[in-house]
């Protein structure tokens, strides 16, 4: 009796000490996700981005659009907004970096929809341990290596069922093998070992055959989120009561396969979680992922709707706390003032605007109940006080967050023509991208509701002569009450033809001896200076050069001919 006792209090022993460890580096985790929350918290984030990375996030946006109106491929690509995007993600999840992008993406057009997502930015930043605490379940969720958690999880509904029955019987030889351990001891442990070793490889193999490795990954995915979202009561808060009763809804879908989750969770997640290296040694000997995989799958297909409820929910929490941290990081901000439009010219007033991607940035303000004609040389901020203007009205109707001193404008869709390129793929000319670029803002511009049009160098694809005439047509056409054009140009002479329409604002540089001084500061009227020419003399261009090209300017601005050089 004595030598089983002492069995006894053995293997107790090293369960007590397993358990132990298992505190003990559930601590420890706990301590890093800790430090690494209020290291970054309004901050620049630390994620590095791999080559497709962004096209992969952008699913979730893209398999959720709908007939409203998005910001498209074109705006998007102008404003650089993947680089904004980047600078504002400091989510913890998947579903968090999801729903992140298919926010900025969509822009709201509804003040008690943004009301409630500042309540909520408001809460997490005003409640730092809450926050933490949120985020903490949230890295629970974690990321997976196959991509976006809504792609790995949805894809479970192609997922075709495997034969199990080799895997049965396996099953069965291993525990005839333990089962004879008592009565045969040497042979039955001999017995055991080897049938495990051959369960191993046949594990590895099976999985291979069947085509199920990234399908155990999803149902890992799956029910590692079901398994964080069953713990919504632990952050249950008045502020985010309506979010935990939408997860709670969706964990109850799914009530049938808690049992089986142990057998799932977990699976090459990468924590070191000591119960996870267990689990996955006893699945690579027993198979029990394997086994479990056909009535998982069952009971999972037909559920995306309340798959994409949990991760709507999970992802918008996550996706505001990294909003909350954008603006700790920002040197001045505000909130967005909403105005009704109905009828009349679209107001748009903006004070102190900056570009938050810029390191110095130099602020401009702006008030703009009519179009808007911005000239000057090029690298004196033309392009880039536009994209701003956009920028910050995307911003300010999705995170109710502007990079100014104060923002006030109508609910605005938004939509530019910018930095566009030949389509090599496509065999199309510049020319040709940019009018069916610009052809896409007119059609909007039809529909009679709130357009911000931002357009850089109108027709620049094509000769001098037609780009006047065709352009100042383009912009004419624009000129609606409910749309609000703001364009640059370099052709002087559309701040003529148009300014019974569009206000005349410049940016200036100043020419010195040892080069060429922006300023950055925009200023009211058209561009006069014609450093241009001074800059072929500070680069040492033949005097005669410059001379005449100087002479020739002037005399087409006297009379609007070009002198027959003889």
């Amino acid at each position: 009796m004595y030598p089983y006792m002492e069995t006894v209090f053995f293997a107790a022993g090293i369960i007590l000490l397993f358990l132990l460890w298992i505190l003990y580096e559930d601590r420890k985790r706990r301590k890093i996700i800790c430090r690494k929350i209020r290291r970054i918290y309004g901050n620049v984030p630390e994620r590095e981005y791999s080559p497709g990375d962004i096209e992969t996030i952008s699913h979730y946006f893209r398999r959720k659009a709908g007939e409203n109106f998005f910001i498209d491929d074109i705006t998007w690509n102008d404003l650089d907004m993947d680089r904004v995007y980047m600078l504002i993600n400091q989510t913890m999840s998947s579903p968090g970096e999801d729903v992140l992008y298919e926010m900025l993406r969509t822009p709201v057009f509804d003040k008690t929809e943004m009301e409630r997502r500042e309540k909520l930015i408001r809460f997490f930043a005003e409640n730092p341990g809450k926050r933490e605490e949120m985020e903490i379940l949230l890295s629970a969720v974690g990321k997976t290596r196959y991509g976006s958690l809504s792609d790995t999880i949805l894809a479970l509904e192609d997922a075709k069922e495997v034969a199990a029955s080799s895997h049965w019987i396996m099953l069965f030889l291993l525990v005839a093998a333990l089962g004879s351990i008592p009565v045969w001891p040497v042979y039955g442990f001999l017995s055991f070992i080897l049938l495990s070793c051959i369960n191993v490889v046949f594990y590895y193999v099976g999985k291979d055959r069947a085509g199920i490795e990234a399908y155990l990954e999803c149902f890992s995915s799956l029910l590692r989120m079901l398994g964080i979202a069953a713990r919504a009561d632990t952050v249950n808060w008045p502020e985010t009561r309506e979010h935990m009763e939408r997860i709670r809804k969706g964990v109850k879908a799914f009530a049938s396969i808690k049992r089986k989750a142990f057998f799932l969770t977990g699976k090459n997640d990468g924590t070191g979680n000591p119960a996870q290296i267990l689990m996955d040694y006893l699945r690579m000997v027993f198979h029990l992922d394997i086994l479990v995989y056909n009535s998982v799958l069952r009971e999972v297909r037909g559920k995306s709707e309340e798959i994409m409820g949990i991760l709507d929910s999970l992802g918008e929490l996550d996706a505001l706390i990294s909003v909350a941290s954008f603006r700790e990081m920002l040197p001045q901000w505000c909130r967005p003032d909403f105005t009704e439009w109905t009828s009349g010219h679209i107001k748009l007033c903006v004070e102190d605007l900056y570009h938050p991607l810029i390191s110095e940035p130099v602020a401009n303000s702006i008030t703009a109940e009519n179009g808007i004609l911005v000239t000057g040389s090029n690298a004196s901020g033309k392009s880039t006080f536009l994209k701003n203007i956009a920028l910050n009205s995307i911003l300010a109707q999705t995170i109710f967050t502007c990079t100014a001193a104060s923002y006030r404008a109508p609910f605005l869709k938004v939509m530019t023509s910018m930095a566009l390129r030949d389509d090599l793929t496509g065999g199309e000319s510049y020319f040709i991208v940019e009018i069916r670029s610009l052809k896409r803002i007119l059609d909007e511009s039809g529909r009679k509701e709130p357009l911000l049009c931002i357009i850089d160098e109108v027709l620049r694809g094509t000769n001098t002569v037609e780009r006047i005439a065709a352009s100042s047509r383009i912009l004419k056409a624009l000129d609606h009450d409910w749309v609000l054009p703001v364009a640059a140009t370099h052709d002087i002479e559309l701040s003529y033809i148009l300014e019974n329409l569009y206000s005349n604002f410049h940016f200036e540089e100043e020419v010195l001896d040892d080069g060429v001084v922006f300023n950055y500061m925009l200023q009211p009227g058209r561009a006069v200076t014609r450093n241009a020419i001074k800059l072929l003399r500070l680069m040492d261009y033949d005097p005669e050069i410059v001379s005449e090209a100087a002479e020739a300017a002037i005399y087409f601005e006297e009379t609007g001919l070009w002198k027959k050089i003889k």
